[in-house]
């Protein structure tokens, strides 16, 4: 049984100076070749989607992100051509210029090989439901490429109001990795549904980590603005048909239970959520070797669903509004 991870995080030297305060994890996420390989082996994963670290390009000022965008995505380019079974890629974007990202994003399906792109859940201190950011899922539907949404701290505005008290590092672990992060992609995940994004773009394809980032466990309450918006279909039914789910590095076979329940085994794929969570020993396959499913359910987990969604992205060069 093949293994995909698909939340597997990786740093370059232009980008990394601003992040060193993460320096326990700069070498892992620096590699991408020997080290991150026998990583992988250790896991029990087969084959990597690699995605640059949160809050990637995001921050920059648009002419930077613009410039660094392409160096970034040629950089794992070389990497993918050296393990060409090992590893793949997810574009990054310069969210800060809409516009040049989705050409990005053409240029990186398209003539990189790469399969979708991963971005962070707001950019320049605006939620990613935006009207200025749907240069990029128009892109993303032509070319039937999946884009995964990706937690990052939430504005400063809101951190100074939540997540402040108990001083570091509590304060800095409750606005990000247990629970500011999840809160802030959950609600950014129903921004777009409530705007109208899949509307728009119906074919749209969407990857939550961190089981749905708190939201799949809320739609039975979120039904509650059904009646207020005029949406095609209820909010819940967009996460049966234009998101997938994974664990982002959770563990939980309680949480796959929910899933599965919420969405079905059709909508969930596997990520590790390497190196801030590290698996070893084969845990990663045993999480899936464990649960209390069919054969035919750990298979979509673990790469059906994934090889599908890989197997219907337009690669022939020519989308809309782009040659």
């Amino acid at each position: 049984m093949r293994l995909y991870g698909l939340e597997e995080h990786f740093l370059t030297a232009e980008v990394a100076e601003p992040m060193l305060k993460r320096a326990l994890d700069i070498p892992a996420l620096l590699d991408v070749g020997d080290g991150r390989i026998a990583a992988m082996d250790d896991a029990g994963i087969d084959t990597a989607v690699l995605s640059l670290t949160t809050p990637g390009l995001q921050n920059l000022p648009a002419a930077e992100a613009v410039a660094l965008q392409v160096a970034v995505n040629d950089g794992l380019a070389a990497a993918v051509r050296r393990h060409p079974e090992r590893l793949q890629g997810f574009a990054t974007l310069a969210t800060p210029a809409p516009a040049a990202a989705a050409d990005e994003l053409r240029r990186a399906v398209t003539e990189l090989g790469f399969s979708g792109t991963l971005v962070n859940a707001h950019s320049g201190g605006r939620a990613l439901d935006a009207g200025e950011f749907w240069d990029i899922y128009e892109a993303a539907e032509d070319l039937r490429a999946p884009v995964y949404l990706h937690p990052r701290a939430p504005v400063p505005s809101v951190t100074d109001a939540y997540y402040r008290r108990f001083g570091e590092p509590v304060d800095s672990m409750l606005a990000t990795g247990t629970f500011g992060w999840h809160y802030d992609a959950g609600l950014t995940v129903l921004r777009m549904i409530i705007a109208g994004v899949f509307n728009r773009f119906p074919g749209l394809q969407l990857i939550l980590g961190h089981w749905g980032e708190v939201v799949l466990f809320y739609l039975d309450r979120v039904a509650a603005v059904d009646a207020l918006v005029t949406l095609r279909r209820p909010i819940a039914d967009y996460f049966r048909t234009n998101i997938f789910i994974t664990p982002g590095g959770i563990a939980s076979h309680k949480y796959l239970r929910w899933s599965r329940e919420t969405v079905g085994a059709e909508r969930i794929m596997y990520a590790s959520d390497y190196p801030f969570n590290r698996e070893r020993a084969g845990s990663a396959r045993a999480f899936l070797d464990t649960a209390t499913i069919g054969t035919a359910e750990r298979e979509l987990i673990a790469y059906r669903n994934w090889e599908k969604l890989v197997a219907g992205i337009r690669r022939d060069g020519y989308v809309r509004g782009f040659r």
